[in-house]
């Protein structure tokens, strides 16, 4: 078996797809199987996969399901990966050169050590300027919240985890009508029970498209309000400081407006907070209602 399961969830992406696929092709060490999550495609994606796989040069495993938005392609992946380790690259995106031995080399000095979940490591764009700022070298440990919290780290960081330990949290939930929950709340389920290993070293390069989540979140927050609840109401559970549930909570509310939730103060884990949070969230709803009047 492979050590480790490289998952790319698309959805009509067969068009740039085969970036990811090259940067795979290319990798020095193919200790890895590359696992494509498609999650409803009506383009090729199928049939360009399936050459691929004839052509024999890496290991690919395809899996079709009904549209259930990124974080369901995550569940699938999740609960379809066998191998000691996993990381998603998404598909518009490339594994930076030798990522893969990085990786592991990196594994080598913890995979002894149950303590740690896996590796957090560095995303870079397509010329090779780092995505935020690297990890302070005197972090060797971490959590993802402390990375940026504490440490002061900026920008996206690329996640390797352990899949025993992935495997044991539940799988994001689906909300009929919605195809969006925000990855995170796996990761801080995560950061309460272990820690990750901090690597400088670039895993991904990553590319922006003009139809991804990440030029879109307001949008998104519009179109996937149950989705974006459900995150913030773990987010307020499980925040470190006054700050960071009172945030959450104003983003709870608003929403919780959006679904029109008269049950949101009762629901809420932090009530007090989100009492005192409604005006402020009340004004967060009207901000992206009128930023996103043109239509989502």
């Amino acid at each position: 078996m492979k050590t480790i399961t490289v998952f790319t969830p698309t959805y009509n992406r067969a068009y740039c797809l085969h970036k990811c696929y090259d940067s795979l092709v290319a990798q020095s060490n193919q200790d890895f199987v590359w696992l494509i999550i498609d999650d409803g495609s009506s383009d090729n994606t199928e049939e360009l996969v399936n050459s691929w796989i004839q052509e024999g040069k890496i290991d690919i495993v395809y899996h079709y399901q009904e549209n259930q938005g990124m974080h369901g392609g995550h569940n699938a992946a999740y609960r379809l990966t066998e191998t000691t380790l996993n990381v998603c690259i998404d598909s518009d995106d490339c594994m930076a050169k030798d990522a893969i031995q990085k990786i592991l080399d990196a594994w080598e000095t913890i995979k002894d050590k149950p303590e740690f979940a896996g590796l957090v490591g560095l995303d870079a764009d397509t010329e090779g300027n780092l995505i935020g700022t690297k990890i302070p070298d005197h972090v060797k440990e971490t959590t993802l919240y402390d990375l940026y919290h504490v440490h002061k780290a900026t920008g996206d960081k690329k996640l390797v985890y352990r899949t025993d330990v992935v495997k044991q949290y539940p799988p994001y939930p689906i909300f009929e009508g919605e195809r969006f929950v925000p990855l995170g709340y796996l990761y801080q389920l995560v950061d309460q029970d272990y820690k990750l290993l901090a690597v400088n070293e670039v895993f991904c390069e990553v590319e922006y498209m003009t139809d991804g989540s990440s030029l879109n979140m307001l949008k998104q927050y519009r179109r996937h309000p149950r989705g974006f609840a459900f995150s913030r109401k773990s987010r307020m559970k499980l925040a470190q400081n006054f700050k960071d549930r009172f945030k959450n909570a104003i983003h709870y509310v608003s929403s919780s407006m959006f679904i029109k939730n008269g049950a949101f103060l009762s629901e809420s884990p932090k009530k007090l907070i989100t009492f005192l949070a409604i005006p402020f969230g009340v004004l967060l709803n009207m901000y992206i209602r009128f930023k996103t009047r043109s239509g989502i």
